[in-house]
């Protein structure tokens, strides 16, 4: 059954739907892939059949918008590049469960093929909220995702991405809808359908256009000066190298400003400095008198003895005043799970020859234990902020349970994650954090994209990929609390839920009154 016509054709229609995604943004593209995709399912000829069309176009879209995920393995090639093959085809797989269910809920719960174009449309939404969550998480390359360079990305700051993901899959599903109907000759039928999806699009397009051209509050009076070494993952870590690396951020840190401006506060990557908080030596005062009377955030490892007088190693944020001593520290909560610490197995990872179970980004055997969790840092003149490491920007939860801050600061190393696609998506989920929120949203990054992003999602500054030196910018200024930022997506779980529900009730009232019906056939 897998190898079947249909199956390829839907795996093709897959493959297709990933170019909306960065770099590509081709979101035409993916709305009449999806579509594709949708019609396929409406005419498998049971739930399993619907399972296998749903899991192949799943496994070809994600293939190719995380092909990225091999990167890491290709950073000590002669230890884990016989990993890459493996890990692309289990995450894409794995990834792909989540539209195979959908396929097999549509078909098993409807008969007519336009009733299981809109189940299957709800039940990807359903997934799309469901992967956000379960084995701690993963809302990368969202559906909704491939809207973020156009107007309608705007709508995220009252839907969040999950109502950015249902407009994707309702217009996709009413382009099925027309084809079914033109199909059927029944044109008057297409046409309405065909005016809807117009009048939606138009909508949505309109709307954002209308925010960004709304007024934005003055920037606040902070110069930011964000540095970016550009040091290659594979050189981090090495002696020689990691030394000459820190002293280039020195000398960007303390190098004048093209107009002139000192700038308040200074901002170095994740993970930027090659020594422990707790054992700097004269790290961090050299840091500190390169920053000069700037505050300086760096991003840094520590280590504390935990449970059981056990290492516990952390990836860490820390704010330095002048003199270079800590005023504020932040823990990433929120690890990669094989990247930062191995589910489980990692316990292992210090006994001889396991080391591979710490996780490739960690720099102890045991990987890093999580953090408290989120929490907005009171940064004084430089206002609340509330900071990110790498990861976490793509999960919008974590920038809601705390007090609203006056800006997002992330910081991440993402030269993990290659040079053309990782970087890309990272970034545009980041600025999707900021229409969410309705705040400005900083990133430094170790080898790119670097950049100030407005409270609308908006580039104001930025340093391209692999490129070394620094970006001076004011801080824009904040909007009012969004609607998003008030309610999260508590509103999208329970319509999911009912409208799952829902379907699930219809469905098995009619297979009993099937049932009734050949029982009284019978007799």
């Amino acid at each position: 059954m897998f190898l079947r016509a249909p199956v390829l054709w839907a795996a093709l229609a897959g493959l297709a739907s990933a170019l909306g995604q960065a770099p590509w943004g081709l979101w035409p593209v993916t709305l009449l892939a999806i579509a594709v995709v949708m019609l396929s399912v409406a005419r498998a000829p049971g739930p399993r059949s619907g399972f296998w069309r749903g899991w192949a176009a799943g496994a070809a879209g994600f293939g190719l918008a995380m092909v990225w995920i091999i990167e890491p393995f290709l950073i000590e090639p002669e230890r884990h590049a016989w990993m890459a093959p493996f890990a692309l085809i289990l995450m894409a797989a794995g990834l792909a469960l989540f539209w195979g269910v959908a396929g097999a809920f549509a078909v098993w719960a409807a008969r007519a093929p336009v009733a299981r174009l809109w189940l299957f449309a709800l039940a990807m939404l359903a997934m799309e909220a469901l992967r956000g969550y379960i084995f701690t998480g993963l809302p990368w390359a969202l559906l909704g995702h491939v809207w973020i360079d156009t107007p309608v990305a705007q709508l995220a700051a009252f839907s969040g991405a999950l109502g950015l993901s249902a407009l994707a899959l309702g217009l996709s599903a009413g382009l099925a809808t027309l084809a079914l109907r033109a199909q059927r000759g029944q044109t008057r039928r297409a046409g309405f359908v065909g005016v809807a999806l117009v009048a939606v699009l138009a909508v949505g397009w309109g709307g954002g256009m209308a925010r960004l051209n709304a007024p934005l509050p003055e920037d606040r009076p902070l110069r930011l000066r964000l540095v970016q070494p550009n040091a290659p993952q594979d050189m981090k870590w090495e002696r020689h190298f990691a030394e000459m690396f820190f002293y280039r951020h020195l000398d960007l840190t303390a190098a004048p400003a093209s107009d002139g401006r000192a700038p308040d506060l200074v901002i170095w990557s994740e993970t930027s400095v090659p020594f422990f908080l707790d054992n700097p030596m004269d790290g961090l005062r050299m840091a500190a008198e390169a920053a000069g009377d700037a505050t300086l955030i760096l991003g840094i490892q520590r280590r504390e003895t935990g449970p059981g007088d056990r290492m516990q190693y952390f990836n860490s944020l820390a704010v330095l005043d002048e003199t270079g001593a800590p005023t504020a520290v932040y823990d990433k909560h929120h690890l990669v799970p094989f990247g930062e610490y191995v589910p489980v197995l990692g316990q292992f990872a210090d006994r001889p020859g396991m080391d591979w179970l710490s996780g490739f980004a960690a720099q102890a055997l045991l990987g890093y234990a999580p953090g408290a969790g989120p929490r907005v840092l009171n940064l004084g003149a430089a206002g609340r902020v509330l900071p990110l490491i790498c990861y976490e920007a793509i999960f919008p939860r974590h920038l809601r349970g705390t007090p609203r801050p006056d800006w997002i600061l992330q910081i991440t190393n993402d030269a993990w994650f290659g040079e053309w696609i990782g970087p890309f998506q990272h970034l545009a989920q980041a600025r999707l954090r900021a229409i969410e929120q309705g705040l400005p949203l900083v990133r430094a990054a170790n080898t790119g994209v670097s950049a100030v992003i407005d409270a609308r999602g908006q580039v104001v500054q930025a340093l391209g990929l692999n490129q070394m030196g620094t970006v001076d910018s004011d801080l824009p200024g904040a909007l009012d609390s969004t609607v998003y930022s008030r309610f999260g997506d508590r509103l999208w779980h329970l319509l999911l839920l009912a409208g799952v529900f829902a379907a699930l009730v219809r469905r098995l009232r009619e297979k009993r009154l099937t049932r009734g019906a050949q029982r009284a056939s019978r007799v």
